[in-house]
C-alpha cells in the first residue's frame, strides 16, 4: 500500500532523512517510534508532499508520488494529520470536516448531500464532535481537537492515514481516549502510519514498527519482537 526507500530529505543545506525505508502493508498500523530529532515528522512530510525528497522513491498503491504536490499525493489517496493537529480555529467542526471531503466531492451542487454519509460515520465514531458540531474548533479541549483531526482525515477516504504524535500535549487519560480511538480504526481495517512519542502505548496499537535513529531506520520488527530487543528496551521501553 505505502512503501517508501531509500528517502533522503531534509530542509535547505540540511539534511534530516540519509536513506530511511518502510512499508505499511494494507489494513495495518505501523509505529514510527525514535527520539526527539530523529526524523519521524520529516519522514512523515516527506511522505505526504509538505516538503520534496532529495532522493528515493515513495510509492502509494503502486504509483510513484515522490515529488508531487501535497494536493496531489492526497487526491491520490494520503491523509495526513499532521504533528499539532492544525485544525481551522475559526471554523466550526463541522466545517473542518467538510474540508476534509472537500478534494474528492462536486465543489458546489450536491456537496453536502454527498458528504452526509461521511459526516455520520465520523459523528458515530466520535459522538462527542456531533455534540460540538457547530462549536468553533479553536474552542475545543486537545483531545477534541485530535478527534477532529483524524475525523478531517478519515472524511478524506483515504487509502492510507499518516498520523503524527496524536497524544502530543494531552493529559495521560486523554491519551488512553486517542489509543482506544486507534484500536477502533484498526478493527476497521484502516491503513495507518503511526509517529508517537510514547513507544509503549504504539506498540500495543501497532502491526509493525520502525526505531529510527538519525535519519534511518535502525531497527524494525512487530512488537513482540521489539519487546525482546536489548537496545530497544534501553531506549524506548525502559
Amino acid at each position: 500500500m505505502l512503501q517508501v526507500e531509500n528517502l533522503r530529505a531534509g530542509y535547505g543545506a540540511s539534511e534530516v532523512l540519509v536513506g530511511a525505508s518502510l512499508h505499511v502493508k494494507q489494513g495495518m498500523i505501523v509505529a514510527l517510534i525514535g527520539a526527539n530529532g530523529a526524523g519521524k515528522t520529516t519522514t512523515m512530510r516527506a511522505i505526504s508532499g509538505m516538503i520534496k525528497p532529495t532522493q528515493g522513491t515513495v510509492l502509494l498503491n503502486g504509483k510513484a508520488v515522490q515529488g508531487m504536490s501535497a494536493s496531489q499525493i492526497a487526491r491520490l489517496g494520503l491523509a495526513h494529520a499532521p504533528e499539532g493537529r492544525k485544525v481551522f480555529g475559526p471554523l466550526s467542526v463541522e466545517d473542518n470536516l467538510l474540508l476534509g471531503a472537500y478534494h474528492r466531492l462536486p465543489g458546489f451542487l450536491g456537496f453536502h448531500a454527498m458528504a452526509a454519509p461521511d459526516l455520520e460515520k465520523i459523528y458515530n465514531l466520535f459522538p462527542r464532535l456531533r455534540e460540538r458540531r457547530l462549536q468553533a474548533a479553536g474552542t475545543l479541549s486537545g483531545g477534541e481537537q485530535q478527534m477532529l483531526a483524524i475525523g478531517r482525515a478519515l472524511m478524506a477516504d483515504p487509502k492510507v492515514i499518516l498520523l503524527d504524535e496524536p497524544s502530543m500535549g494531552l493529559a495521560p487519560v486523554i491519551v488512553q481516549e486517542v489509543f482506544g480511538i486507534l484500536r477502533r480504526l484498526k478493527e476497521q481495517g484502516i491503513t495507518l502510519l503511526l509517529v508517537e512519542q510514547f513507544a509503549k502505548s504504539a506498540l500495543e496499537v501497532a502491526d509493525y514498527a520502525y526505531v529510527m535513529d538519525h535519519g534511518r531506520i535502525a531497527v524494525e520488527g512487530t512488537p513482540a519482537e521489539l519487546h525482546r530487543n536489548e537496545k530497544v528496551i534501553a531506549a524506548y521501553l525502559g
